[in-house]
């Protein structure tokens, strides 16, 4: 039975083994796919909420900081979801956005451990604590899923 999974079908190359890295890397395409727009989304609505339609609001630096972090996911979405039509620069797009979206996540993180008022209450607060430390590993897995050698054939990299 082996043998027959291993056989190609009439008119297809047959595939290559896969290692267990390219399951991760298969698997951590399809996690960003999902959880990116969900964290869009939800930190997207709570600082527009928190922005515009929460009273009392008389510091604006974390919901608008949250704001900056959901647009990172909307554009960290656009780029891994448009990569055939918009190829390299969706590639290069993704790249400098999670890139952004680490060194905000780290810089933020450790600020709210020496000036909690100043950070305040921000997605990227204590790493992320209040969205399970998504912010903090969701930009690193995506990072490493882009310099993924299939990955980067797949927006039309020549390798």
């Amino acid at each position: 039975m082996t043998d027959q999974l291993k056989t190609p079908v009439e008119g297809h190359p047959p595939k290559p083994e896969q290692s267990s890295w390219d399951g991760f890397i298969q698997a951590a395409g399809v996690i960003l796919a999902v959880s990116y727009p969900v964290l869009a989304l939800s930190t997207g609505f709570r600082a527009v909420y928190r922005l515009f339609f929460k009273e009392g609001v008389t510091y604006y630096l974390p919901p608008a900081m949250s704001l900056v972090a959901a647009l990172s996911y909307l554009i960290a979405t656009v780029g891994i979801v448009y990569r055939e039509k918009w190829g390299q620069s969706a590639w290069w797009l993704s790249v400098s956005v999670l890139g952004f979206e680490t060194v905000c996540t780290v810089i933020v993180g450790v600020f709210s451990f020496i000036e909690p008022e100043i950070v305040g209450n921000t997605v990227w607060r204590y790493f992320g604590a209040d969205y399970g430390y998504f912010p903090l590993f969701q930009p690193l897995l995506g990072l490493a899923w882009l310099i993924n050698k299939d990955v980067r054939r797949a927006y039309g990299f020549k390798i």
